[in-house]
């Protein structure tokens, strides 16, 4: 059934791009027909495909690294009053510094190779992991804390024992979510500076006018996001089974 639902809400869209170009009459380099992106991305396959590693690899790495760095700062953040009096409200204003505009500063600072790419893609997911986990195990129920105290456990066995299975599934959701930026935050590192992946590509169809290719390699990269979110939704649904 989900298939059938899938191949129904592709078709759809496929539906109502088409009424769209037919009702306002869009020339092509304004918005092309869904046959001439399949066209496009069938000329231009191997160039995509040699464009989808890096930007895969990045997206990876980032994804990782940004999820370990939200998950040690939550738990650091729940663990330490120091933390939570200093370091919180440093997170928080770290959200106000719009990415895009701080990415070239990090291209100069860590080069046009992979590591400015991943850095500007953990800094978009990590704040969502961070925050998610946090608020899971500040909400941990009371009851639960209070009878592992009565059972004389220590702060770190609490955590361990109790806070930290009571916050998983709100660390779901935020991994669900940095698995849906991770994707993106490595485009915008490769608009900034980079000389291959997926968003150097669209960047070069766009100066070339080539706006088919560059709606196949956008499909791409939404198949690219859709297949880590429900992949990272799977694997979550198997670790955390309440």
């Amino acid at each position: 059934m989900t298939y059938w639902r899938l191949l129904f809400s592709v078709g759809l869209f496929l539906v109502v791009w088409m009424l769209v170009i037919q009702l306002f009459q869009l020339p092509a380099y304004i918005l092309p027909t869904p046959a001439a992106v399949f066209i496009s991305f069938i000329d231009h396959i191997g160039l995509i495909a040699r464009n989808i590693w890096p930007t895969l690899l990045e997206t990876l790495l980032a994804f990782l690294l940004g999820s370990l760095a939200g998950i040690v700062a939550a738990l650091w953040v729940a663990y330490s009053r120091l933390a939570r009096a200093w370091f919180l409200p440093l997170l928080i204003i770290s959200q106000a510094l719009p990415v895009f505009a701080i990415a070239p500063l990090l291209v100069i600072w860590f080069g046009y190779g992979l590591m400015s790419k991943v850095v500007v893609a953990l800094l978009m997911l990590f704040f969502p992991v961070a925050s998610s986990f946090y608020d899971g195990l500040r909400k941990t129920p009371i009851e639960w804390q209070s009878l592992g105290s009565v059972m004389g456990a220590s702060p770190i066995r609490l955590l361990w024992f109790i806070r930290i299975p009571a916050a998983l599934p709100a660390l779901g959701s935020g991994l669900r979510v940095a698995a849906s930026f991770a994707p993106m935050g490595a485009v915008i590192g490769e608009w900034v500076g980079s000389s291959r992946g997926l968003g150097f590509l669209m960047l070069n169809a766009n100066a070339r006018m080539q706006i088919d290719l560059l709606f196949a390699v956008l499909l791409v990269l939404i198949a690219m996001t859709l297949i880590l979110y429900f992949g990272v939704d799977k694997l979550l649904k198997k670790w955390i089974v309440w």
